[in-house]
């Protein structure tokens, strides 16, 4: 009965794997859609006055492609906490821009994107906390393996500029300015319906 069982699932998943590989990528039909994804990755953090750190960085994003060269997309991405004892934040921004394509093999393709980025930060400089809200840029780049119709695997390199000004934290600190801009370099997994 064990045996039989274990037969039954070796040729199943054997089964499983074949119709997986054998739905092959067509990047003129199989780009356009919908698709959604998610993607984690190592940030820096670059600012004024010793503001540096190093954290991992958490993305969202949904997306439609309009052919192999052309896409909208929206994401969420959570930039984490970064900083020192002295001055540190937490960001979170949503992103609104588009990304063009250009396939360089039958299952790679090559990309650039650029957009909106909408961002609250939650920061707390010599001890006063307050949040703020901006907007700024982004432009990243990326390549991605089509591993079938329905499935890509990417690593992108992105670069949002973000800058925070504080004009008045309290009565002691008179217009205490620092500017970050977070580069985030992401792997991750794409899903088109």
């Amino acid at each position: 009965m064990k045996k039989s069982i274990l037969l039954g699932s070796l040729i199943t998943a054997g089964l499983l794997s074949t119709n997986v590989q054998a739905q092959t990528y067509n990047d003129e039909t199989d780009a356009e859609g919908v698709y959604i994804g998610a993607g984690y990755g190592y940030l820096r953090a670059d600012g004024d006055d010793n503001f540096d750190d190093n954290k991992d960085a958490y993305q969202a994003f949904l997306g439609y492609g309009f052919n192999k060269h052309f896409a909208i997309e929206g994401g969420f991405i959570d930039f984490g906490n970064y900083g020192n004892d002295l001055t540190n934040a937490d960001t979170d921004g949503y992103t609104l821009g588009i990304k063009l394509g250009l396939p360089v093999s039958d299952n790679v393709s090559v990309y650039v994107r650029g957009g909106q980025l909408w961002y609250e930060t939650d920061y707390s400089v010599f001890g006063v906390k307050n949040d703020y809200d901006d907007e700024g840029l982004f432009a990243g780049l990326g390549v991605s393996y089509h591993i079938n119709e329905d499935w890509s695997v990417k690593i992108d390199y992105t670069l949002y500029d973000n800058d925070l000004d504080v004009d008045s934290a309290t009565d002691d600190i008179d217009d205490a300015n620092f500017s970050t801009d977070l580069k985030h370099a992401s792997l991750g997994f794409e899903y088109r319906f």
